[in-house]
Formats: C-alpha cells, sequence, structure tokens
C-alpha cells in the first residue's frame, strides 16, 4: 500500500507520494476540483490503494479527508503535536510545505496511526449549523464594538444596528435549526441530556461539544481528550536548575477551548466537584487564570466521562480519567 503525506493549509495542500522505492510529489488547490486532480495525479502512478495522513490543524482537512475515505482509501488524521516530535526526532531544519508533506508520510510510515473514521451525516451538519452559529455571533459582537466608535456618523450607527438586528434574527433562527436537529435524532438528543447533567454545560456548549467530538469511541481516555482540545498542561523542568512555568500544549482543537471558557468559569461557582477542585488550586497558590484552564480540561474530561459511560453526571462518582 501506498503512502501519502498531505499538508493542508487553506488554499492549498501538499501531497507527497512512497510507493515502494518510488517517490512523487506535488501541490493541488484545497478544492473539489484539487481533490479530483489528486485521484488523477494518484492514478497515473500506478497507486491505487492509498494510506493518506494529515494533520488536525483547523478544519481545512475535513473535505479533503472526507473525500479520501468515500473514494476508498485509508485516512489518518494526527495531532500536529505528534508529527512536530517526529520532525524532532529527525533533526529537520527546512520547514516547507513540500517538506511537511514528506515527513507526514515517513511519519505514517514509520507510526502507522490509527485510521480516520469521518462523522455521520447528522453530525456534519451539526458541525455546519453550529460553526456558522459561532460565526454569527462573532460577527456580531465586532459590529457591536464598531457602535461604540467615537465620532460615528449617525447614519453608519443606524446601518450598523440594522445589521446587528439582521444578525440577532440569523442567530435565533439557527439555535432553534440547532435544537430542532439534535431533537430529530435519538441518538444526539440523548448525548446532548447526557452533557446538560453537568452543572455548567447548557444546550448551546453540549451542541458543540457534539459537533466537535463528533466520534467518542476513538479517544480511549479522558487525558486523550483533553490532548485533542489542546488543554494538555505543559511542564518545562530539567533537574534542579530549569523549572519553567507550566502552559497549556494548545495545539489542538480552539473551538472547544473557546467553548469551554464561560462554562467553566460558571462551574467554579456551582458544579460541586470541579468548585472543590478550582479551590485546592487556589490554597496551593496557582494563577486565576491557571486555574481557569485547569478546570476547563476537567469539564472536558467530565463530558467524555458521561458519553463515554452513557450515564448522566453524578457528583458522587470520580471523574473519567
Amino acid at each position: 500500500m501506498a503512502i501519502l503525506g498531505i499538508d493542508v493549509s487553506k488554499a492549498d495542500f501538499h501531497a507527497f507520494l512512497i510507493d515502494g522505492n518510488q517517490t512523487a510529489k506535488k501541490s493541488f488547490s484545497n478544492t473539489t476540483a484539487g481533490f479530483k486532480q489528486l485521484q488523477h495525479w494518484l492514478r497515473n502512478r500506478g497507486a491505487r490503494e492509498i494510506f493518506a495522513c494529515m494533520e488536525a490543524t483547523g478544519s481545512y482537512w475535513e473535505a479533503l479527508a472526507l473525500h479520501l475515505h468515500e473514494a476508498g482509501h485509508q485516512v489518518s488524521v494526527v495531532n500536529p503535536s505528534r508529527t512536530k516530535a517526529y520532525a524532532q526526532s529527525e533533526l529537520l531544519r527546512a520547514k516547507t510545505d513540500a517538506v511537511d508533506a514528506a515527513m507526514i508520510a515517513r511519519f505514517a510510515q514509520a507510526q502507522n496511526p490509527a485510521l480516520w473514521r469521518p462523522p455521520a451525516p447528522e453530525t456534519r451538519l451539526l458541525q455546519d449549523l453550529v460553526r456558522h452559529l459561532e460565526h454569527l455571533k462573532t460577527n456580531r459582537a465586532e459590529q457591536k464594538v464598531r457602535l461604540q466608535t467615537p465620532g460615528l456618523q449617525p447614519v453608519v450607527k443606524t446601518s450598523i444596528r440594522k445589521l446587528i438586528a439582521a444578525l440577532d434574527g440569523q442567530i435565533r433562527e439557527f439555535e432553534k435549526a440547532i435544537d430542532d436537529h439534535i431533537d430529530g435524532h435519538p441518538g444526539l438528543k440523548e448525548q446532548r441530556a447526557l452533557l446538560v447533567s453537568i452543572d455548567a454545560i447548557g444546550d448551546t456548549t453540549a451542541a458543540l461539544i457534539l459537533a466537535e467530538i463528533p466520534n467518542i469511541s476513538q479517544f480511549y481516555s479522558g487525558r486523550a481528550v483533553a490532548a485533542y482540545a489542546g488543554l494538555s498542561p505543559k511542564t518545562k523542568q530539567s533537574g534542579s536548575s530549569i523549572r519553567g512555568r507550566g502552559a497549556v500544549c494548545k495545539t489542538g482543537n480552539a473551538r472547544l477551548r473557546k467553548a469551554l471558557y464561560f462554562p467553566a468559569l460558571t462551574a467554579m461557582r456551582f458544579n460541586p466537584i470541579l468548585k472543590a477542585f478550582a479551590d485546592r488550586l487556589a490554597l496551593r497558590g496557582k494563577p486565576p487564570m491557571v486555574i481557569v484552564v485547569a478546570v476547563m480540561r476537567k469539564l472536558l474530561v467530565l463530558a467524555y466521562g458521561v458519553l463515554k459511560s452513557g450515564r448522566h453526571f453524578e457528583p458522587a462518582l470520580p471523574a473519567a480519567a
């Protein structure tokens, strides 16, 4: 089976093919036309069975991964931190899209990462609905900030207010569409019920979690889910002389991190498990933002626990590790 390493960006993607002793490389536009050109390029090189590997960077990879999967190829989507560590092990100094594609191909050949499974059609639609709702809310927030600009002419203020009102209507429409969509699919509806049983997770956050973690069964632990979201702690320590301040590995799903911030603040007040956890960290002298991020991670682990077990949240039960 031939190995295909792919480095994906918004506009294009670079492919590097390893087929026995032969290699080939080429770049394509990250569009449906580019996907078809890739298929033609692979056929011209006699590569019928492909193991394709790419990084989970933003959402630019999703359409290409789905296309390759539906074409009958094996696809793996990995956390960029894994390929970064592999590149460091190779002592790579150059970093270009073409170099990264070749490195990803070698990584796939050496590490044989787990296969990716596409979300169910109803989950893919939920992703689109939820992400569009987030775009609408971001746009509304931006317009509200513009409205506060000193010296803004009345005609412009009137136009901005009309735009905000239109966005408010669109937001209400998509919030209802998301609720109706989840209500119309028993599996999603049950999963939402499990998530909202956790104090501080409401319908909006539950919908986003379901959209951004479409295949909960692919994760073997809460730690793996935290890594997927980029909420794993990163410690700098070497011997007795190097002790850097801990940080968060932000290589992961930024949408999940953003969605968990305000629920974490609520959880620190009303969720008994997470309030006690935050209080312990405060007594140990941890900075406020470190505490919030730690609570975000714990909240996501709790979400993983109820989805994985199929049981509603019980404060007396320990969180999944």
